[in-house]
């Protein structure tokens, strides 16, 4: 008589369908284990990834960009407006309103991406403050422009790659009798005559960068005007004379993206040269000043925009290494800390000294023993 395998379950009379068991017996010969799908990558992991190939190919291999860079230098140097003298002042304007209304669009419309909608954990919806409009910020804007155009109609440009000849040639002398090699970081007044009564051509280099060096230079120029506005940041709260001056900058109700332009015009020019000398100081390329600019404009307007977006620079840089939004606003509530405006490094070693000065400054006389208790 034929039997039934154990692993089937006969069915006997009477007896419904349903009745069999609903889990199926396991196979004598079970399929391979599905591997387990990975957890997905956040947009920010994501971002980093493809930033991270970038620079990293843009460094080691940059025959890959070479040609990108030949053909779009190439244009540029054809351009009346890239070689005038007042280029990178009305780029810097336009740049940075384009980056303050993306950012004030963004407050208006994310009332949940507002720091002050979310302090200590507790969400609410606190009145947008006051904005002014364009047509209010005309003479701000004339404010902000006017010394960099006296500047730039009075000053020699000095760029890497430029030969002093050509330096002195675009500020109307004769080559042969000036001579600006010692002095790459001093100013340098142009020649002023009838044929050439303003400085409103600047000298070009005549090859493009690699895309090794727009990187070095770019990430040496950031590091540099971060501790340099470091200093300069802590004596404008140390001083007292230039405290006052600062305290314009300060002299606002929730920090919003239109708070970083609010400096009085001492700051604002100071901001300007320290920008200039962390470019000049390493040489830079005339094509990475270009590129500088709306990298510097974002960093300024991020840290000033009173929100904490997913996407910022402070999400994408590791963690601990960018102060970002939250740490600025901080400083801007209460002033005592976080002087340092892109990264951590510098306030985190003053605040080091700071404390160890404050032991020094509370340890016991000789002889006596006191003890205390240090938070």
């Amino acid at each position: 008589m034929y039997k039934a395998p154990q692993h089937f379950t006969p069915i006997h009379s009477g007896q419904s369908i349903s009745a069999r068991p609903s889990t199926p017996p396991p196979s004598r010969y079970p399929l391979p284990a599905t591997p387990s799908m990975p957890a997905r990558c956040s947009p920010i992991t994501v971002l980093r990834l493809a930033l991270g190939l970038f620079v990293g190919t843009a460094v080691v291999m940059p025959q890959f960009y070479q040609s990108a860079l030949d053909y779009t230098y190439a244009r540029l140097l054809s351009s009346p407006i890239y070689r005038s003298s007042t280029f990178e002042t009305f780029w810097t304007a336009i740049v940075y309103a384009i980056v303050e209304g993306c950012y004030i669009y963004q407050f208006l419309h994310n009332p949940q991406l507002r720091l002050a909608n979310s302090r200590d954990g507790s969400k609410c919806n606190k009145p947008i403050p006051r904005l002014r409009w364009p047509k209010d910020r005309v003479r701000e804007g004339l404010t902000y422009i006017t010394p960099l155009l006296l500047m730039d109609l009075t000053m020699i440009k000095k760029f890497g790659g430029v030969t002093v000849r050509d330096m002195a040639t675009s500020g109307n002398y004769d080559p042969s009798t000036v001579s600006m090699r010692g002095n790459f970081l001093a100013p340098t007044l142009h020649h002023f005559t009838l044929n050439s009564p303003l400085q409103t051509q600047r000298a070009l280099p005549a090859l493009p960068p690699t895309s090794r060096q727009i990187v070095l230079q770019l990430a040496t120029s950031i590091f540099i005007y971060d501790a340099v506005f470091f200093l300069f940041h802590l004596a404008l709260h140390k001083l007292p004379y230039v405290s006052r001056i600062h305290s314009i900058h300060h002299k606002h109700g929730e920090i919003n993206p239109q708070v970083t332009n609010q400096l009085d015009v001492g700051e604002r020019l100071g901001l300007v040269l320290l920008a200039n000398f962390s470019l000049n100081i390493i040489k830079s390329h005339v094509l990475t000043r270009t590129l500088f600019i709306p990298m510097f404009v974002w960093l300024l307007v991020d840290i000033h925009s009173g929100m904490n977006q997913p996407w910022g620079y402070d999400k994408i840089l590791p963690h601990g290494w960018a102060a970002g939004s939250r740490r600025h606003a901080a400083h801007h509530q209460h002033g005592q800390r976080y002087y340092e405006p892109f990264f951590n490094w510098w306030d985190t070693a003053y605040e080091w000294v700071t404390r160890k000065q404050l032991r020094e400054d509370r340890s016991p006389n000789e002889g006596q023993d006191v003890h205390y208790h240090v938070q």
